[in-house]
Formats: structure tokens, C-alpha cells, sequence
């Protein structure tokens, strides 16, 4: 869900403290000589010879040996020579024994698997007069140098600590960069990252903004410094005890605990959760190996739940309304681009809009492409429904975006794809509006809290409300989404979405409903059609809630 500096993603990694138990523990510094001839040369004056193959058994010993050794003794250089990237493994390293004050490093290398090597780390950070026990466990690979064939340490910051994600990361030791807090949900139950696993980056985030604010004194605190935007530190080991502040949010323990069990049922999947009537966020969860915030930051295509905003802007334009004309033939051409359905969705040459839309019908959209203005939809995702506008939810977000693209890209837009770029945050903000009539700008602390102005947008008329609500009530109970929407009571509607992705086998699965005062949405990366995985995070939200 990320574009350019965001798409950083890191293989498994583990992350277990270590208690007294290890592998046969013992100092590298004292049992290990210097390590390498260092970086991805050669030693002597004569030619080395280049290996080929994946590194043997002895050479995986000795060069994740070697590498420990350097690592121990704080040998940044020398440790980063015996990688294949000793340009980013360098700074790091330097890192860990300067800017984080980690010293007394101890090493327990695990029994290799294959090219891989697990191992323990013990040491202790110490800051002014404050010190505290380090420990816990990471794996590095061995692989063969591209150049001279040398057996070498692959790179990976998740080496230096699981919890590293990105080349660019850093370690550092002092007083904490804002004050901890103690965030609570809408009933004044505590929400920790213990409890709440995928909220560690929401609450990182609500303690840098909100950290002075909120009444606490800074401790000192060992963490990671992100190369990312918009992302908090995290801190990995504390010091000394800050003072927390109290941080009221509009979470509700109950529904973000339905939605973290929810997305842990399904890769790369994130879902948020609006109650309309307000715009509160009640849940924000994800599933994700990089540990991004993808529910409020992610940018792709949302596929065909953009419907409601296509299927709002066909009626407030007077192109057609719910029970007028929307025909769906097998395919359909725009600017010599040919538009297909899924495949074996039967064609109706006297379909109405709703039912094109309960059936998700690609082609009835696309033939109202030459109908539409090239800045229709953009218009009516930001005038109507806040998209695109800068939103104040408490925390960074990406608020949506709908160009105004000509061409080909008009109808792809009208169906979810081309430049269009979404998240579950907005989608589930859309679905509230739809609902309500009225754009409420998503929060997750009280505006009151720090005096935000909320984005406004003039919303829907009732007219079309009523249309929208009547025909995601039919996809709900009849059409794409009533299979896994069966067994929800109550006002209920829902709109179902895939979209392509260049290089992913599968498309993105999206889904977005309503049930009562709950609107949430969810994407799952890779996940398939909308009902595949997207479906059963979002009903087993709108259960919850």
C-alpha cells in the first residue's frame, strides 16, 4: 500500500526476549578473534578466486563468527565490511554503540539452518547515571558476494534488532522525544500495545503529538528512530519512568479488539471502523509485516466500493437514478480501451443502476464515462463526500485522491481504478456519508482536545441518500455481499471491491458496510475478490459494533 520511500517491507524476522536460557551462551568478545578481510574484496596480492553456489557449512560458521566478533567489540566498520551493503549496515552499527549507549554486547549464535543463523543478544544501555539489561533475539542470512564470491552477512537492519524496518532506521538513547501517555477509549478503558497489538503505531503517534499535551514529563528511553514519515519513534526499553499523560481517544475497546482479531485472520489486511453519526473512529487495526499504519496512510486503487462515489455522481449529475437506466453488456469501450465484467457475470441490456451496482457491474459505469465530466467524479468525492481535503483526524493520514484525469482514465475511475487512491479510512468515511448525508471529518482524539478545524464538505441531498442506502441495503441482502453479510440484523448495507495491481497475481480484495451506527471498511493485499478476505474483517467488525 505504499508508493516510493513507503514500500519498505522486511522479511521475518523474530522478536523474543531472552530470559536465562540460551544456546550454550558464551562472549564472543573473549572467544573470538577479528573478523574478515572485510567488504566484498579480496585479501593478498594475488586474484581470489570467485565461488559460486550458496555458502557451505563452514563458510555461514565463519562468516557469521567473524561478523559477531566485529559487532562486539563496537568494530562498526569492520562489521559492516562483512556484509553485502556495508554503506548502510556501517551507520547503524555506529549507532548502536554511540547514539544508543548499548555496551557489553554478548552473542549466543543458535545452530545454523541452512544459510541462516539465529541469535541471542544480551548488553546493557546505559544514559547519565541510568542503566538496564538488553536482551533479545534476531537471524541473519549468509550469502554468496555478487562480486568476488566471498561469504557474506545479507543486510538487513532487522539484524541489529527485529524491530528495525527500514535501511535507514536508527538507534538512540536519551530523553524520550515526547512524554508517554496513557490513551483511553470513549468508556475510559486503557489501550496499550500489549492489549492491542496493532495499535502500537497509532499510539506512537498520538505521544508525539499529544505526549506535552496531555499533562507528561519526558523518561529516558531507548528506541527506534524511523526514516519514514510520518512515523513516531518506538521505544524499546525504558530507563527511566516518564510521567503519562492521560489521552482520551474515540476508540472503543470492544470493536478494536474485534478488528485486531479480525485482520490476524488474513495477510497485509488493515480495516477502520466510523460511527457515522459523529465521524468517531472506533477501530483502526492492521495486519501488515512492516507494521505501517496502512489504514490511514495506504494509497491504492479501492476497486468497485468507488461505486457509491460513481453511482452518487451519475444521480447528482441528473445522468440517471437507482431505478433508471444502467445497462450492463459484456464489455465496454472507452477512448479504444475495452472494459470487461468479472468473469461469468451474465449480461443485462435492461439492468437498472441498482442492480448494476448490487451485481458490481464494471461495463454499466464505464458507458456513462463519455457522459460524465472529465472532473465530475473529483468533484463529487470532494464536495460531497470530503475526499481529497486535509483532514485533522489526530493523527497523519492520507485523505484520498481523485483526479481529474481525461482519457481512458475517466472510466477507469468510475469503477475504483486508474489514478484513483484510497484506504479503508476513507471508504469507511465515504460509507458514512452515503449513510447520513452528511460528511463528518474522522477523528481519533476530540477536535476540543487541541482546537483542530475539521474539513467540511456540503454532504449529499436526501434524495440521494436514500437511492445510495437503497441499493447497498440490495448488495447487502442480494447482491455481491449477502453471503457474507447473512445473519446481520438491523440497517444494513455493503459494497464489495477488487482492484488490479500490476505484479500482484491476485487483485487487492476491498469491502465497505454498514450496519446501524457502525460504517467500516477494509483491504487486503493480494486478497482476491471483495468477499475473499475483506468481507468477513468488515462483518466481523459491524458484529462488534
Amino acid at each position: 500500500m505504499r508508493k516510493g520511500a513507503k514500500a519498505a517491507i522486511v522479511g521475518s524476522v523474530f522478536a523474543v526476549m531472552v530470559g536465562g536460557a540460551g544456546y550454550g551462551a558464551f562472549n564472543l568478545v573473549n572467544a573470538l578473534n577479528d573478523g574478515g578481510n572485510g567488504g566484498d574484496g579480496s585479501a593478498g596480492g594475488e586474484p581470489a578466486v570467485v565461488k559460486t553456489g550458496p555458502p557451505s557449512g563452514s563458510e555461514v560458521k565463519e562468516a557469521s563468527t567473524e561478523f559477531f566478533a566485529a559487532w562486539t567489540k563496537g568494530e562498526a566498520a569492520a562489521a559492516a565490511d562483512l556484509t553485502n551493503n556495508a554503506a548502510k549496515a556501517e551507520p547503524l552499527l555506529t549507532s548502536y554503540g554511540q547514539a544508543a549507549h548499548i555496551t557489553g554486547v554478548k552473542i549466543t549464535p543458535g545452530a545454523p539452518v541452512g544459510a541462516r543463523v539465529p541469535f541471542s543478544v544480551k548488553a546493557t544501555v546505559s544514559y547519565q547515571g541510568k542503566s538496564k539489561p538488553l536482551a533479545y533475539r534476531s537471524q541473519l542470512t549468509v550469502v554468496r558476494g555478487l562480486t568476488t564470491g566471498k561469504a557474506l552477512v545479507d543486510w538487513a537492519p532487522s539484524v541489529v534488532h527485529p524491530e528495525l524496518k527500514s535501511m535507514d532506521d536508527t538507534l538512540v538513547t536519551g530523553a524520550s522525544a515526547a512524554p508517554a501517555i496513557e490513551a483511553v477509549d470513549r468508556d475510559g478503558k486503557v489501550l496499550t500495545k500489549e492489549k492491542y497489538p496493532s495499535l502500537g503505531p497509532v499510539l506512537d503517534q498520538l505521544r508525539t503529538k499529544y505526549g506535552t499535551k496531555a499533562g507528561g514529563t519526558a523518561g529516558i528511553e531507548l528506541a527506534i528512530r524511523h526514516a519514514t514519515p510520518d512515523s513516531a519513534d518506538t521505544p524499546l526499553l525504558t530507563l527511566a519512568e516518564g510521567k503519562p499523560g492521560k489521552l482520551p481517544t474515540t476508540l472503543s475497546a470492544g470493536v478494536q479488539a474485534a478488528a485486531e482479531k479480525a485482520v490476524g485472520k488474513y495477510a497485509q489486511s488493515s480495516v477502520v471502523a466510523v460511527k457515522p453519526s459523529t465521524g468517531e473512529v472506533l477501530a483502526v487495526a492492521n495486519n501488515r509485516t512492516d507494521g505501517w499504519n496502512a489504514a490511514f496512510l495506504g494509497e491504492v486503487a479501492p476497486g468497485s466500493t468507488m461505486k457509491i462515489v460513481s453511482a452518487a455522481t451519475l444521480i447528482d449529475s441528473g445522468l440517471t437514478t437507482a431505478n433508471g437506466p444502467a445497462p450492463c453488456p459484456p464489455s465496454a469501450v472507452s477512448e479504444s480501451q475495452t472494459f470487461h465484467n468479472i468473469t461469468g457475470m451474465k449480461p443485462n441490456e435492461n439492468a437498472t443502476l441498482s442492480e448494476s451496482f448490487a451485481r458490481s457491474c464494471n461495463t454499466a459505469f464505464v458507458k456513462f464515462a463519455d457522459e460524465v465530466k472529465v472532473d465530475s467524479l473529483t468533484e463529487e468525492a470532494k464536495e460531497r463526500f470530503g475526499i481529497g481535503l486535509d483532514w485533522q483526524t489526530g493523527i497523519p493520514s492520507f485523505d484520498g485522491s481523485v483526479p481529474a484525469a481525461g482519457g481512458p482514465d475517466t472510466a477507469a475511475a468510475l469503477i475504483g481504478q486508474g489514478q484513483v487512491q484510497m484506504n479503508p479510512l476513507n471508504m469507511a468515511s465515504v460509507t458514512a456519508t452515503a449513510m447520513t448525508g452528511t460528511f463528518r471529518q474522522p477523528v481519533i482524539v476530540p477536535l476540543s482536545l487541541d482546537g483542530r478545524t475539521p474539513a467540511h464538505a456540503r454532504g449529499l441531498s436526501s434524495s440521494t441518500v436514500q437511492q445510495l442506502r437503497s441499493m447497498m441495503n440490495r448488495t447487502a441482502t442480494s447482491g455481491t455481499a449477502a453471503q457474507v453479510m447473512a445473519g446481520l440484523s438491523g440497517g444494513i448495507g455493503a459494497k464489495t471491491g477488487s482492484a488490479e495491481v500490476d505484479g500482484q497475481a491476485r487483485s487487492d480484495s476491498w469491502f465497505t458496510g454498514y450496519r446501524g451506527d457502525v460504517a467500516a471498511a477494509a483491504m487486503a493485499q493480494d486478497g482476491g475478490h471483495g468477499v475473499d478476505a475483506s468481507g468477513p474483517i468488515v462483518v466481523a467488525v459491524l458484529r462488534a459494533g
